[in-house]
């Protein structure tokens, strides 16, 4: 079970268990911090040679929403700082996204969040000699290498076994894009949606949106261009290989 004093944990706050790794990772500890100030954390880095050079910076809100107007504000507040400590030799493109519905789980609270859902693991360290697993999230446990997600797996066979995955020895993990996901997703965002119009749900001024969204801007310097029209998405977000 989730420990209870992990909902004390400030959101903006709480550690990514997996990180990303050589280039990525450093774009990722320039980014955190300049998110954090927007109110947003960082979920996912990823460098790609997309056309010629795309750097994807994953973010959302500590309750996972991520709205146009936070991809549009994170990608003003990030382009001059990628610009002073120039992250990239080359021209790119920057791109902001939400985690969206098959997302990356990166955190202890994705993880508990996600419990009743596929997932797709691939670990870093082996486990009882295999290193990837899929299976339904049950829970979220506490062992000797820190929190764990137990996996239900399901064989060949129609068997099932239950292992408890360290998430800091994960090198990745996701959730799998099924119909039961699409259907709470959906109803996520019609909930979302509903508590967003009346007026004294949000800020004023500050968009509301359960729909996962994206900004992509290009640049012919090595910052991405501002002020970019958003893009609309698919019923799903990913990476670019659709994974």
């Amino acid at each position: 079970m989730v420990e209870a004093e992990h909902s004390s944990v400030s959101g903006l706050d709480e550690p990514r268990l997996i990180e990303d790794a050589g280039a990525a990772l450093r774009v990722g500890r320039i980014a955190a911090p300049v998110l954090r100030d927007l109110g947003l954390r960082l979920v996912r880095v990823k460098i790609s040679a997309a056309d010629g050079a795309t750097v994807q910076i994953m973010a959302e809100r500590p309750d996972g929403a991520m709205s146009i107007d936070d991809c549009e504000r994170a990608s003003t507040a990030l382009s001059p700082v990628f610009d002073v400590e120039d992250i990239m030799s080359q021209a790119y493109r920057l791109e902001l996204s939400s985690p969206g519905i098959d997302r990356p789980l990166v955190r202890q609270s994705d993880f508990a969040r996600a419990v009743g859902g596929e997932a797709r693991i691939e670990m870093a360290t082996a486990v009882d000699g295999r290193k990837r697993f899929r299976g339904l999230i049950e829970a979220v446990a506490h062992g000797p290498d820190g929190p764990a997600a137990r996996l239900l797996v399901t064989a060949d066979d129609k068997s099932q076994t239950r292992v408890d995955l360290p998430i800091r020895a994960m090198g990745e993990a996701r959730l799998v894009l099924t119909e039961d996901l699409i259907r709470t997703a959906l109803r996520r965002e019609k909930a979302a949606l509903k508590e967003a119009r009346r007026p004294a749900a949000r800020a004023p001024g500050v968009a509301a949106t359960a729909k996962p969204a994206k900004l992509k801007t290009n640049s012919n310097r090595k910052a991405a261009a501002r002020g970019a029209a958003p893009e609309p998405l698919e019923p799903h977000e990913g990476d670019s290989d659709g994974r």
